[in-house]
């Protein structure tokens, strides 16, 4: 029986029961927000064929003329399971990379068919958030985010380990640069900042982070000797840096939930793949598909 069954024959056993113990069929399907007809049916099938009569059937027979080929559907949780994309990006993964057209629909289907429709993260139902107006810079290195983000490991003596993955991303093309520190500090903070000049492939003319104790007076002096402009976003307010935190949210998603940590060394080589194929390979939401680089090509052209 599958789980979908077992979750069918327990809502309405749920139903049933609640309607003998409290002897009020018209409260307990006002209760559960079903009709009365509903609820007689429901009964005359459990008492006539017992808890398999409430299992939902289907509508009508599945097609499977219509299903995604089996080496598409591969393909597909394949890309899930090691990625952990979304239905759309693997949508976007497939005609990029292997020429393949499946709608974002088609994939869903594929997951859904094989369980995997919802990540682990999306179980827990989100609290419900305040919409605010995005903005996007068009310049690249205009405006770049920073930020850092807490990680724990237990190494192989069950150990517990802390680390500090700095972050940097470019707000017109969404380039990410990363790093992981052992100390949260500004000695790191500035270090990081020239890795970030080296790296990013234009010009950066402003940078913006918290008010965080490791972007204060030496990593922002520093800035300012290298004619960079440091912009302390409002405290209390993340969302001003907004581009940085929803891409640690893909960190979680994509890469570390997935992460067996063997080290250091380790870490830093896997974070420097990670980096490369968010930058190079990974299609972009924010640019209908696009990679940050290839984004990056465009606005130059222009």
């Amino acid at each position: 029986m599958t789980k979908q069954a077992k979750r069918d024959i327990c809502r309405k056993l749920k139903m049933l029961n609640h309607g003998r113990e409290t002897g009020n069929i018209s409260k307990t399907c006002r209760y559960f927000g079903i009709s009365r007809e509903i609820f007689y049916q429901w009964k005359r099938a459990y008492e006539s064929s017992g808890e398999t009569a409430l299992i939902n059937s289907k509508p009508c027979p599945e097609n499977r003329s219509i299903r995604v080929p089996q080496p598409i559907e591969e393909k597909i949780l394949h890309l899930r399971k090691t990625y952990h994309f979304g239905a759309q990006r693997i949508a976007w993964y497939l005609d990029r990379y292997h020429s393949i057209r499946v709608s974002s629909g088609g994939v869903q289907g594929v997951l859904r068919r094989h369980g995997i429709n919802r990540l682990p993260q999306n179980m827990k139902s989100l609290a419900k958030r305040n919409s605010y107006q995005l903005y996007e810079k068009q310049v690249p290195g205009h405006h770049v985010q920073i930020d850092v983000k807490f990680l724990k490991f237990i190494d192989k003596g069950r150990k517990p380990i802390k680390r500090f993955q700095y972050t940097a991303i470019d707000d017109a093309t969404r380039i990410r640069v990363l790093k992981a520190y052992k100390f949260h500090n500004q000695r790191s903070s500035i270090d990081f900042a020239n890795l970030v000049i080296r790296k990013m492939p234009f010009r950066i003319k402003a940078i913006r982070t918290d008010n965080g104790h490791e972007f204060q007076a030496q990593f922002h002096w520093h800035l300012q000797d290298l004619g960079i402009r440091h912009i302390y976003i409002k405290p209390g307010t993340p969302r001003l840096n907004g581009k940085v935190e929803r891409s640690h949210r893909i960190d979680d998603q994509e890469f570390y939930q997935l992460l067996d940590y063997k080290g250091d060394v380790d870490l830093e080589k896997k974070m420097t793949i990670w980096e490369n194929f968010y930058n190079f390979q990974r299609p972009h939401g924010a640019h209908g598909g696009k990679t940050p680089y290839e984004a990056l090509r465009e606005k130059l052209s222009v």
